[in-house]
């Protein structure tokens, strides 16, 4: 899958009127993910990734292995993307699912892995709602994931 591809699934996916604000929510979850997670596993994630969109996960970050919440996690996305929290929690989810089916699993669970702080701290499980559902399916094939947010 190419940048054109991959931006253009996100912006149908969540219906985005163009795809400059595709483009945002794609940096916006990238960018935090790759602060948030080690630098070897941000480029290991982002290494299957459209060359265009990878750099939000390793370029773009100065800072990376950084220790916040979910909760955070969501208001990063939300001040970067410009939408409100929920708002960008969905959409986190949405990219995430996409960019799922581009990466090798054994890159996806080491994601996960790096995400959780501690065994009190189960949010994180929100941002693979959408991958654990079984993925995202367009709503003209009569289901749809958007309602689970």
């Amino acid at each position: 899958m190419n940048f054109d591809e991959f931006t253009g699934q996100v912006q149908h996916r969540l219906r985005l009127s163009d795809t400059g604000r595709a483009v945002r929510s794609i940096r916006a979850t990238l960018m935090t993910l790759g602060e948030r997670i080690p630098e070897g596993a941000a480029e290991d994630f982002a290494a299957s990734l459209p060359m265009e969109i990878d750099w939000y996960m390793t370029g773009a970050v100065h800072e990376h292995g950084q220790r916040f919440d979910w909760r955070e996690f969501v208001a990063r996305v939300s001040d970067i993307s410009g939408v409100d929290p929920a708002e960008a929690a969905y959409h986190a989810r949405v990219i995430v699912d996409l960019a799922s089916t581009l990466v090798p699993p054994s890159d996806l669970r080491d994601l996960r892995n790096q995400l959780p702080e501690s065994e009190d701290d189960e949010a994180w499980v929100n941002l693979f709602e959408v991958v654990d559902a079984g993925g995202w399916t367009d709503p003209e094939d009569g289901a749809s994931t958007e309602g689970s947010t």
